[in-house]
């Protein structure tokens, strides 16, 4: 790097080069480059624009330039940063959850949908990881009381310490697996992004730095919807709502496994891209 360079320059040169190596395009890669450079410079979007004509020796770099080291190697921007947007908020995360994706803001649309704005009622999130969902919940509806499940207690320290920099005060977190520690509780809603990828899909080599349990639900992908959407019942007041998240070819299996289970006014939500994402049904 010259010591003529200016941060502009670096920027430019490294998202090409990102771009040659990871094949994502340049301008993703730019984009990629400018979050390392804000986070790990500490500039808000703003700065990092006014600055971009700076020499980018008046920066100390390193801690750029070993984050930007790390997504090269593959190593999602999210774990590297230690930070994902989700609803207009930042969660931790670490290699113990999964990254909050924007498509699973639907299932938490359709859950703000079913609650009531100013009632008391009770939500249960199941497999919370980084608590995105269950906690944005919380935050939207403060009436309500949220209990975040996981199996977990790395994930459940990750959700806890989200619920507590976001102020979710109304959100409590239970380690179980599934319903297990929930004992004879019952819910107004419960929602659930469980892992549901088959475990021979080849889009999990994609995924190889996030925890596996989060997303092998099995040999078909359904083994831990199947068990969520049986035992529903047991824990869902009567009319209570059941809310999972699903991949894009199963919507058809989650439909019959709610109406065999009970359920009805079965209902399916596509996410952003027009794709199956999200499953509804009432207990009678």
């Amino acid at each position: 790097m010259s010591n003529q360079q200016t941060l502009g320059a670096v920027l430019r040169g490294d998202a090409q080069a990102l771009a040659a190596v990871s094949g994502i395009g340049f301008d993703a890669a730019a984009r990629a480059v400018d979050r390392i450079a804000r986070h790990t410079l500490g500039l808000s979007p703003a700065q990092r624009i006014l600055r971009e004509a700076d020499r980018a020796s008046a920066f100390d770099l390193t801690g750029y330039a070993l984050a930007l080291d790390r997504v090269r190697t593959g190593v999602p921007i999210a774990y590297v940063i230690g930070e994902e947007a989700f609803r207009n908020h930042l969660f931790r995360v670490t290699p113990e959850v999964l990254i909050p994706r924007p498509d699973t803001e639907v299932l938490v649309d359709r859950a703000l949908a079913t609650l009531p704005a100013d009632r008391p009622v009770r939500v249960a999130d199941l497999g919370t990881g980084s608590g995105c969902v269950g906690i944005s919940i919380a935050l939207e509806r403060p009436a309500a009381s949220v209990v975040c499940v996981d199996s977990s207690p790395a994930a459940l320290a990750v959700a806890r310490d989200n619920a507590g920099r976001l102020g979710a005060g109304n959100a409590r977190f239970v380690e179980s697996d599934w319903y297990g520690g929930l004992a004879n509780l019952r819910f107004d809603l419960i929602v659930s992004n469980p892992p549901y990828i088959a475990q021979s899909d080849a889009h999990l080599a994609q995924l190889a730095h996030e925890p596996r349990g989060a997303l092998v639900g099995g040999a078909d992908g359904l083994d831990a919807i199947r068990l969520i959407v049986a035992e529903a019942g047991a824990h869902l007041q009567t009319g209570g709502t059941l809310l999972v998240e699903h991949g894009y070819d199963q919507r058809d299996a989650l439909a019959a496994l709610f109406r065999g289970a009970g359920f009805r006014d079965v209902a399916g939500y596509d996410d952003l891209g027009g794709r199956a994402r999200v499953m509804s049904g009432h207990y009678a």
